[in-house]
């Protein structure tokens, strides 16, 4: 491999562990859900904040990662947000109370820009031909992220049942979450030193008149004879759109008429990736699978399948994203996506629950489990039945701390199919909109708006995201779990009618060549 090559590969690697810091704060939070759930006494709302703060907080930063990527340029804005990283992981595994949980984990998601940074850098230093692949990297290190997260969880709450000495003097018993949240420390440390190696981006530079300094990158990055006609497109790009780069002159170029189909394309795809509810499956993972009735443990092993079958597809899309295109992998993803989520929805929704003498007995767990004897031998149709029957019998706190073994007990339910569609959901998504999405945003918006452009849209799926991760567990204690997972595949269908019309294929072409065919649709 020639020296350009080596160094196109090793700055976007670099970039790319970014999505690996971001996938292991955003899956770790799913083994601590039941142990912050008691410790703070938390409702399905307030677990709903503290799980989405990270989604709530990257909306604000989402509103100044444009500036910020223009005014001090891709890498050191990078670097802010690696930082942000490291310093929430260590509040988070301190935190004193609730509400200084909710806020470390807010100032984390300050740094969840990191995804639709590190896809406009790399966009930018890579070659055309390898550009799908090298931004899909970054969806790599995300899913290697959620699958060390789902392992790192795992591996800790088998600790703490063991009887090794050394698990007591470090404190993993009694401060379980907060070991699962600092495994983060050491990981964000190592991104924010190894960003010092990687040059400024040769968009920006040139963006920002420092044509000399873009050249010496793009020939770390690019043969020699192809440098000179690179500086030209980007000049060219730069000369056919507005002078005025002001934020206000880059919205309205976003909603202008020559970017309508962009707009449509950018929006539609924005809110579908999120609409399909991956974070609520990601994010709360052992949660879901206790409702397949499985338990704590079960489902702890469970969530480190979700994590190899993200790994292993998406691997296979970055393979493919250059060879059948970007059109193919998102449309034919979709669908699979929706035929995933319905099995899941049947699976869910034949589901039966009832709590037998036998499983009274066996309670150990509960204090008075005599209590659940008005509800024994009673058929319930649905999981919100059932958990509205146990709030009754005893209480919403017991209910809710006990939810996980009672439904173990209780569900009649086929476990093996819905498995299969929550894992073929994962595989879909991880194929398909999850690691594409990031490669269009990096290949249709202008080198003159894309600074602006890019965290826009990202704000746009960053607002649905936060939507559904603050009020899935809401959502599956009002509506149920079979409901919510119809809900998500009824708004992907429609996302999918959308693309299907307007998405065109931008495989192997520059930037420039991608923004005449948008602009010709």
């Amino acid at each position: 491999m020639s020296s350009y090559k080596k160094n196109a590969f090793t700055y976007a690697t670099i970039v790319a562990v970014g999505g690996f810091i971001f996938g292991l704060d955003a899956a770790l939070i799913s083994g601590t859900v039941n142990f912050i759930t008691e410790e703070f006494s938390l409702n399905p709302l307030q677990l709903g904040f503290v799980v989405g703060a990270p989604s709530i907080g990257v909306l604000l930063a989402l509103f100044f990662a444009g500036s910020a990527c223009n005014y001090l340029g891709r890498k050191k804005t990078l670097q802010i947000i690696a930082a942000l990283y490291l310093v929430s992981a260590v509040s988070s595994a301190l935190a004193p109370s609730y509400w200084a949980l909710v806020a470390a984990r807010f100032l984390g998601g300050l740094a969840f820009s990191s995804i639709s940074v590190a896809s406009m850098y790399i966009g930018e230093i890579a070659p055309p031909k390898w550009r799908g692949k090298l931004v899909s990297m970054t969806q790599i290190n995300i899913v290697l992220g959620l699958s060390a997260a789902y392992f790192i969880n795992y591996l800790i709450i088998q600790f703490t049942n063991s009887d090794v000495s050394w698990v007591d003097n470090l404190g993993l018993r009694e401060n379980t979450w907060r070991w699962m949240l600092g495994s983060e420390i050491l990981p964000a440390l190592i991104w924010l030193t190894l960003l010092y190696f990687i040059p400024r981006s040769p968009s920006w530079l040139m963006f920002n008149g420092k044509t000399e300094e873009a050249k010496n990158t793009l020939r770390k990055i690019i043969p020699e004879d192809e440098v000179t006609l690179n500086i030209q497109e980007m000049q060219n790009s730069m000369d056919i759109s507005e002078q005025d780069h002001s934020i206000v002159s880059q919205l309205k170029q976003i909603f202008s008429k020559p970017m309508r189909v962009t707009f449509i394309i950018a929006t539609t795809i924005a809110i579908a990736q999120q609409s399909t509810g991956i974070n609520a499956i990601l994010f709360y993972a052992p949660t879901v699978f206790e409702q397949i009735g499985g338990g704590s443990d079960a489902a702890f092993m469970q969530s480190i399948w979700i994590g190899l079958t993200s790994v292993v597809f998406t691997i296979l899309g970055l393979l493919l994203v250059d060879k059948l295109g970007r059109r193919p992998l998102i449309i034919w993803g979709m669908v699979w996506i929706i035929l995933s989520l319905g099995l899941c929805f049947y699976g869910f929704n034949s589901a039966r629950y009832t709590i037998n003498n036998n499983a009274i007995v066996e309670l150990n767990e509960i204090n008075n489990p005599e209590r659940l004897n008005a509800i024994v031998g009673v058929e319930y149709d649905s999981d919100i039945s059932f958990k509205k029957a146990l709030e009754e019998t005893l209480g919403e706190v017991d209910a809710r701390n006990h939810e996980s073994v009672l439904i173990q007990k209780a569900a009649k339910i086929n476990a093996i199919l819905i498995l299969i569609g929550i894992l073929s959901f994962i595989a879909a998504f991880h194929f398909s909109v999850g690691p594409v999405m990031w490669v269009l945003f990096s290949e249709i918006f202008p080198i003159s708006i894309r600074g602006i452009a890019i965290p826009f849209f990202t704000l746009l799926t960053s607002i649905v995201s936060s939507m559904v991760q603050v009020f899935f567990p809401k959502q599956l204690a009002t509506f149920g779990i079979s409901n919510t997972l119809l809900f998500y595949a009824i708004t992907v269908a429609i996302g999918l009618v959308i693309l299907y019309k307007y998405l065109i294929e931008t495989k192997g072409l520059t930037i420039e060549e991608i923004q005449l065919k948008l602009q010709n649709k």
